[in-house]
């Protein structure tokens, strides 16, 4: 079993765990995407006293299913038993994060529950957000990859306070899909609040 300690995060060494990640994914640019965002939560784990190879394990693991079609998000969802709101059903894009939790628990024997949580928070956020959880949703939006032009400053500021950069990388997300006219996921409005973010009615028009 994988537990996220440095000794233990993978069967033998990162390496493989790196490998058998790489061979699961099949796709160079979602594999170095993973890398970025593994190393990213290494660092602010580090920055914030929180366990860095939880933290690193957690972003190795965050995008298992993210390849994964429209199609077999839901059907595997459902094999699996799984609840499926109105939201995740219209976009199951988001579903790759709860199902890619069970993926870590099933193919690479993770049972932490702090790794498991921050895979499934990792998308679209949680109106309860651990620091662990904060970390790796922090890592995902600001790998090096992500363009934007807040993404260095907000970067700089998570090394700093996770809860003001969540409040920034949010809000900036927020403004990103209302700007596409798409709803906003209820579970990032639910983070917003919990972060302290005033959603305009535009906002939350279609929430």
């Amino acid at each position: 079993m994988i537990s996220g300690s440095r000794t233990t995060e993978s069967v033998s060494s990162y390496s493989q765990l790196a490998r058998r990640v790489r061979a699961h994914l099949d796709q160079d640019h979602r594999y170095r995407h993973t890398v970025r965002v593994a190393r990213y939560a290494d660092v602010l784990a580090q920055h914030h006293g929180l366990d860095s190879g939880k933290a690193r394990l957690a972003g190795m693991l965050h995008d298992l299913a993210r390849l994964y079609s429209s199609e077999r998000l839901l059907e595997e969802c459902v094999q699996r038993g799984m609840t499926i709101d109105a939201f995740e059903s219209a976009n199951p894009i988001v579903l790759h994060a709860r199902l890619g939790v069970e993926l870590a628990r099933e193919e690479f024997g993770v049972t932490d529950p702090e790794v498991l949580s921050a895979i499934e928070k990792h998308t679209v956020g949680a109106a309860q957000m651990s620091p662990l959880d904060c970390t790796l949703y922090l890592a995902d939006g600001l790998e090096p990859a992500r363009e934007f032009p807040e993404r260095a400053a907000l970067w700089e500021l998570a090394r700093r306070d996770l809860g003001a950069a969540m409040r920034g990388v949010i809000l900036s997300s927020v403004r990103y899909v209302t700007g596409k006219g798409l709803r906003v996921a209820p579970q990032t409005v639910a983070a917003a609040r919990t972060f302290g973010i005033e959603l305009k009615e535009t906002e939350l028009s279609a929430n």
